[in-house]
């Protein structure tokens, strides 16, 4: 009879959480995860191969095969390029340099410090929308801050006295969840305009926007997200997760006096390191500028800015362990690097593997027949108006588990869905900035996003039994409270006809 009022007083949401939460952990750990998917889908190349499965590309009109990646020559490519699939995987770098510099600064104290002379002293009930806040603007940097954000923010929150897979989870989910948001122009910008252009020149050939187009849309989506993340982290996520009994890290209340030295000092270097930098990407002709109309947004210094982040990690991090004296040598620096790097040994057996299934699912085009086919799927349905657009963000959200990248689906999507719309006399702007949310709302959970299973481990650094399902069940309330807030913004934004951002609004009229 307890258990029935216990169950009963937890409510339909939270046990539904339970249900993700319990059969999630009987999934299998995820390197063997990865290794079944990546099985599933040379399966399915193979069947859907052998039936001669196509789709014809709405913009270039080429036919699109899905391509059998167990025969002969599959079997050879598989073989030949496994070692370049896993030395170009895209996070695998872009984690293991950044790393370098964030775990040095947390070996030799410096992040601990700071949080001890900064963060810690602030009014707690600022310090996780600021973290929200900056998480959401952390996707200017692209990817870099799904990395370097969610370890940093569950030391805050286990120095605050509060659960660190909450705040790991609420700044992954901030991050990745929130792509579509920002207060500054940001890489997505230019980035998705790219592809919008063209696609509308198909039907206006003389259109023309800008990468600000959605701008006034995604500085009210930050802000609005904010609310959203900090009630989904305090009263879902971290009351399921319960009182963190793990040790504190050794994080006290006061400064030492060694501390005090190594924050000066790292502050030096930090402002040293910051003016450098600047004098390379401000300047009018700076090296770190694009040569050819001396732009910051597509430039040489957006290509630098994992370097970028790790020499700003780094540096301080030198500066405030010789100031403090936890870096005494170089042989002690050689140890600090090891033991920073050490517990990346998962993370690169699952880029290994996830660099072979994210391969192999391109090589068989599986992705883009599935993009292609589900849009035409929607357009067969009839929908108008908000209704279509709210289904047009629902399978961009869907298409999001299977592909992860926001360009390679954009690239199949707005060939037909920009000119589909501009005939219906919308402006590509909405199409581009339902796009978008559509795109955002569920990269925290979606499996083809491989941050997921970097975050996951760090996430067993606090719990070694951490499953998926635990996991997962932490992230999903913020996809879910994201899609519902961004849809009544959208709705409201569609039906007042506000301007999405310069040069771009709802209607072509208007």
């Amino acid at each position: 009879m307890a258990n029935a009022t216990q169950t009963k007083k937890r409510g339909i949401f939270n046990r539904f959480l339970d249900f993700i939460e319990k059969y999630g952990n009987k999934l299998p750990d995820p390197i063997m995860l990865f290794v079944y998917i990546t099985a599933a889908i040379l399966v399915a190349s193979a069947i859907f191969g052998f039936m001669g499965t196509t789709a014809t590309h709405p913009g270039t009109g080429e036919k699109i095969t899905v391509v059998n990646l167990l025969n002969a020559g599959g079997l050879v490519r598989i073989l030949t390029e496994m070692v370049t699939n896993f030395t170009s995987f895209p996070p695998l770098g872009l984690v293991l340099v950044v790393m370098l510099g964030v775990g040095l600064a947390e070996s030799t104290g410096l992040i601990t410090a700071l949080l001890k002379a900064s963060i810690l002293k602030a009014p707690q009930k600022i310090i996780l929308p600021v973290i929200v806040i900056v998480s959401i603007c952390g996707n200017a940097a692209a990817d870099a801050a799904m990395v370097v954000l969610p370890p940093i923010v569950a030391m805050i929150f286990i120095a605050l006295g509060r659960h660190p897979i909450a705040g790991m989870a609420a700044a992954y989910a901030s991050c990745a969840g929130g792509f579509a948001a920002n207060l500054i122009l940001s890489l997505s910008d230019p980035l998705v305009y790219g592809f919008t252009e063209p696609a509308a020149h198909m039907i206006d050939p003389n259109y023309v926007g800008n990468p600000m187009i959605n701008y006034y849309f995604l500085v009210v989506s930050a802000l609005v997200l904010v609310p959203v993340a900090t009630f989904v982290t305090n009263r879902i996520v971290e009351p399921r997760l319960g009182k963190y009994e793990g040790a504190a890290e050794g994080v006290g209340e006061q400064v030492t006096a060694e501390e005090k030295k190594g924050l000066l000092w790292a502050g030096v270097s930090l402002l040293i390191t910051g003016a450098i930098i600047a004098l390379l990407a401000l300047p009018e002709n700076a090296i770190l500028r694009n040569p050819e109309d001396g732009g910051l947004i597509v430039s040489p210094f957006m290509d630098s800015l994992i370097p970028i982040m790790m020499i700003l990690f780094l540096v301080p991090a030198l500066a405030y362990g010789k100031a403090s004296g936890t870096l005494k040598d170089s042989k002690d620096l050689g140890d600090q690097l090891s033991k920073a790097m050490g517990g990346m040994g998962t993370y690169i057996v699952i880029a290994f593997i996830a660099g072979q299934m994210i391969a192999y699912f391109n090589w068989s085009n599986l992705g883009p027949v599935i993009a292609i086919k589900g849009a035409a799927a929607l357009d067969s349905i009839g929908l108008t108006g908000l209704p279509l657009f709210i289904g047009f963000m629902i399978v961009a959200t869907l298409i999001n588990l299977l592909v992860a990248s926001q360009s390679a689906k954009w690239a199949i999507l707005a060939p037909v869905f920009i000119p589909m719309f501009m005939l219906l006399g919308y402006d590509p702007a909405v199409t581009q900035v339902a796009y978008r949310i559509g795109d955002s709302i569920t990269n925290p959970i979606t499996p083809m996003l491989a941050y997921f299973a970097i975050v996951l481990t760090f996430a067993k650094k606090y719990d070694p039994k951490m499953g998926i399902g635990t996991f997962m069940s932490s992230l999903l309330p913020y996809t879910i409270a994201f899609a519902i807030m961004w849809t009544i913004l959208f709705s409201v934004w569609y039906l007042l006809g506000l301007p999405l951002g310069p040069g771009g609004g709802i209607y072509l009229d208007k």
